[in-house]
C-alpha cells in the first residue's frame, strides 16, 4: 500500500511523529505540512488529499487537524474520498475492517496530552494491522461488506466527476492548492489518472 502523510499547518509540530508512526505500514510519502512552507488550512489540505487519491498517486492518506473533525468533514465533502475520524484504536480498527475507506483523520490537538504519542501509535497500528474491508465481527462479514459496497456506490452517485468538480472551484482557492509543489509534482510523476494530470498541467 502506498500511503501519503499530510496534515494541516495548525499541527506542523506533529508531522514528524505522524510520519514515524505510519512508516512501517507501507511505502509512506511525507507531504508535510512543513515549517518552511506557507500555511495551509484543513480545507486546502483536504483538496490536496482529493487530488492525491483521485489521481491514484497514493492508495491511502493519513491526515489530521487540531480536532480531526474538520478534516474528516472536508474530506467527505470531496469526490472519491471516504474518510474516518479515528480518535481511538477501536475506531481505527473498525474503520479499516468495516468501512474500508481511503483517508484517516486523527485529532492532533484535541485531548492530545501526556502519552498522546502512544495513543497515536496504537491507533495507526490497529488501522493497518489487518486487511481492509474484511468485515467485523467475522460472523457478520458478508453483510458488513455488502453494506460498505452500498455506501461507496451512494458516495459516488452524490458527488460530481472530479474534472467537473475541479473546473467549478474558485481559481484563487485552487491556485493555492496547486502551489504546494511537493504534492503536485508527486501527482504528475506517480499519478495514474491522465485526466487529472493533464488538468494540472493546463492550470500551471
Amino acid at each position: 500500500m502506498k500511503i501519503g502523510v499530510i496534515q494541516a499547518s495548525s499541527q506542523i509540530e506533529k508531522n514528524n511523529m505522524l510520519y514515524e508512526c505510519t512508516k512501517d505500514y507501507g511505502e509512506v510519502i511525507n507531504f508535510g505540512c512543513f515549517e518552511n512552507e506557507e500555511n495551509y488550512s484543513y480545507v486546502e489540505i483536504a483538496l490536496e488529499i482529493c487530488l492525491l487519491i483521485s489521481s491514484q498517486a497514493v492508495d491511502f492518506v493519513v491526515t489530521g487537524c487540531s480536532s480531526g473533525q474538520g478534516m474528516m468533514i472536508a474530506c467527505n465533502s470531496l469526490p472519491n474520498l471516504i474518510c474516518g475520524y479515528l480518535p481511538t484504536p477501536q475506531d481505527a480498527y473498525l474503520f479499516g475492517r468495516i468501512n474500508d475507506g481511503n483517508v484517516a483523520s486523527l485529532p492532533l490537538g484535541l485531548n492530545y496530552g501526556w502519552s498522546g504519542e502512544i495513543n497515536l501509535k496504537v491507533t495507526l497500528q490497529q488501522l493497518f494491522e489487518e486487511p481492509f474491508g474484511i468485515g467485523y465481527p467475522l460472523k457478520d462479514a458478508k453483510r458488513k461488506q455488502e453494506d460498505t459496497k452500498k455506501i461507496k456506490a451512494l458516495n459516488q452517485l452524490c458527488k460530481k466527476d472530479i474534472i467537473e468538480f475541479l473546473n467549478e472551484i474558485d481559481p484563487s482557492f485552487i491556485n493555492k492548492v496547486l502551489s504546494k509543489n511537493n504534492v503536485i509534482d508527486y501527482i504528475l510523476e506517480q499519478g495514474k489518472d491522465k485526466r487529472i494530470k493533464q488538468w494540472i498541467l493546463n492550470r500551471r
